[in-house]
């Protein structure tokens, strides 16, 4: 059996000392060094991984310290507490002795309580209706999804002129497809691309210092997903001072919120 890319990429090897030892993938190569979605989904791996880790994930924050150089990297995970139903997790992700990413986790064991989807799923075209995104494969990431923009797609012009709205709405999905978990979701979270270049398009070099992930989905609703379509909005709340953010959201095609992911960007 050839094994997915993905699964590839997130791949790791637990050592005695109870780290994790991981590499970058080929697949997933970006301008600068890896695929941001790829390196926090790694991260949360090595909790996923964890011999203690309790139930799913309900948050995740990693900050990006560095880029990672091609090669190994190792993945520390320590669990700061563990209560009854809750666990706050503490990830440190090295390269050559340096610290490249830190991040925290939240797991928790949940219970069927009452529930409701305030942010509703917006009306688009059905993914069949919109015509899959070609001429995007700048970098080699890119290549590993299937992205169908309903709105706002890469600019045709790099032009500077302020467009006013930095809002992009698209069906997107692993390719070759692959069944959701929480590892693929993650990375998922940050296919968009940077909203400045989508409110006011020129090529300006982008950095991500920090994403944070809140799932609303349990192991349950990511099966039932399977491999279907997702539909991501994502938007710019404000740019300032040579930093901006970028809030999204990922439902599936039964119009479930999975996910809601935060950037900031420098």
């Amino acid at each position: 059996m050839i094994s997915h890319p993905f699964d590839t990429a997130v791949a790791l090897q637990p050592q005695a000392d109870g780290a994790f030892v991981g590499h970058t993938s080929v697949a997933y190569a970006n301008m600068v060094g890896p695929f941001g979605g790829v390196t926090a989904a790694q991260a949360l791996n090595a909790v996923l991984q964890h011999p203690q880790r309790l139930g799913d994930p309900i948050s995740l924050t990693v900050n990006f310290a560095a880029a990672l150089a091609d090669g190994p990297f190792t993945v520390i995970a320590r669990p700061a507490r563990t209560n009854r139903s809750t666990q706050h997790w503490v990830i440190e992700m090295q390269q050559n002795g340096e610290t490249v990413l830190t991040g925290t986790a939240f797991f928790g064991l949940r219970r069927e309580t009452w529930g409701a989807d305030e942010h509703t799923m917006p009306e688009v075209p059905a993914p069949s209706d919109v015509p899959r995104a070609s001429g995007l494969a700048r970098v080699e990431w890119v290549k590993r999804y299937e992205m169908r923009f309903a709105e706002g797609a890469i600019p045709a012009e790099w032009n500077g002129a302020d467009l006013g709205i930095s809002r992009t709405r698209l069906w997107l999905r692993d390719d070759p497809p692959r069944p959701l978990d929480f590892a693929s979701l993650t990375a998922l979270s940050d296919v968009f691309f940077p909203r400045i270049w989508r409110r006011r398009p020129l090529l300006v070099p982008i950095g991500t210092v920090s994403m944070t992930v809140y799932y609303h989905a349990d192991a349950a609703l990511l099966q039932a997903t399977d491999s279907g379509y997702l539909l991501g909005q994502s938007q710019a709340q404000a740019f300032c001072n040579g930093y901006f953010d970028q809030t999204a959201q990922l439902w599936n095609e039964s119009g479930n919120l999975l996910v809601i992911p935060f950037l900031l960007h420098k």
